[in-house]
């Protein structure tokens, strides 16, 4: 008998929209951060003399434009590059081997669903993949679930890292961290032995289509996914140093080692114009309302755009594999 799962997989993975009270509570924590560098920010001016405006334009009049627009652009390239192998080298562990050259358009692509929701994005890969190349869509929706489970490993991993070795140097709030990855480690060593079987042995859960991939895994897997991932980071920790020196602002490595995976992880919150994650720049440097302010809407603002401009340039060839339109 066929399940409804098997029979229409493109229905199930078609990419959906947050429910509408996810999207209420985003709402309210986008209007928050508003509100908090609104009231920041209009008194950085008020110290200075100004009016908002004012102080803000001075802070974007003073940015190096040029070298920061082709360090972005380099950054954002490379960072399309891994970001398609990591998918590449998922696909070929728990599904089937896909070429990295036809993954480029997929992943491309759904960048432009990513301006809205990363979350959704990666379901339209997977519905990309079901529709082109008849890759199982349950199994292939599996692998997107596990990519965006190890994000939060991977980001929690270089955090604790970076918090091992710059702890003088972030706020005390950030002590959190090894006691939160302490019981991450915890929780992911149980997790693995639950799909492996030898935990709730009698649990069917585990045997749903759309958790494949974590049935598949082991903790190397894991461990790979981080790897593959890291480069990713460490030339973020380059970039966003010199990008902050662009703006008037010096951070060091070390200091951003331990900075932005929590940066990263506030941004992900899927937020207005990534909201979260420029209040938490300001937060985090409380002496630059204004250059962090603008860095942080200017920084997270032109990834995600320039990301979806990358997928434009393959929306052609997306349409005509998936639809056979012309070109």
């Amino acid at each position: 008998m066929t399940s409804p799962e098997s029979s229409a997989p493109d229905a199930a993975l078609a990419p959906r929209k947050p429910g509408k009270g996810a999207r209420s509570v985003f709402l309210l924590i986008a209007v928050a951060c508003f509100a908090y560098l609104y009231f920041r920010l209009n008194g950085a001016a008020a110290r200075e003399g100004l009016t908002l405006l004012d102080y803000m334009g001075a802070v974007f009049a003073s940015v190096q434009w040029l070298p920061w627009l082709l360090l972005m652009i380099a950054y954002s390239t490379l960072y399309f590059l891994i970001d398609t192998l990591v998918v590449s080298r998922a696909l070929a562990w728990f599904v089937r081997p896909v070429p990295y050259r036809d993954l480029l358009p997929i992943r491309g692509s759904a960048y432009i669903i990513s301006l809205f929701n990363e979350q959704v994005g990666k379901g339209a890969m997977a519905w990309y993949l079901n529709r082109r190349d008849g890759v199982p869509g349950w199994e292939t929706g599996s692998v997107m679930l596990f990519m965006m489970f190890c994000e939060l490993f991977y980001l929690l991993f270089w955090a604790t890292l970076g918090y091992a070795f710059t702890a003088d140097e972030l706020p005390d709030s950030f002590g959190l961290i090894p006691y939160i990855a302490a019981g991450a480690l915890v929780f992911l060593v149980l997790w693995v032995l639950y799909f492996q079987g030898s935990l709730l042995p009698n649990n069917t859960l585990r045997d749903k289509r759309i958790l494949h991939a974590f049935r598949q895994a082991r903790l190397k897997h894991y461990g790979m996914f981080v790897l593959l991932r890291s480069p990713a980071l460490l030339t973020a920790i380059v970039v966003y140093s010199i990008a902050l020196r662009l703006f008037g602002v010096e951070a060091s490595l070390l200091q951003l080692l331990g900075l932005l995976p929590v940066i990263f992880f506030a941004a992900a919150v899927p937020t207005p114009m990534r909201a979260a994650a420029i209040t938490l720049w300001v937060v985090l440097f409380p002496q630059n309302e204004g250059q962090m302010a603008a860095f942080g809407f200017v920084q997270h603002n032109f990834f995600i755009l320039f990301n979806a401009l990358i997928g434009l340039l393959f929306l052609r060839r997306a349409q005509r594999e998936l639809f056979g339109a012309n070109g």
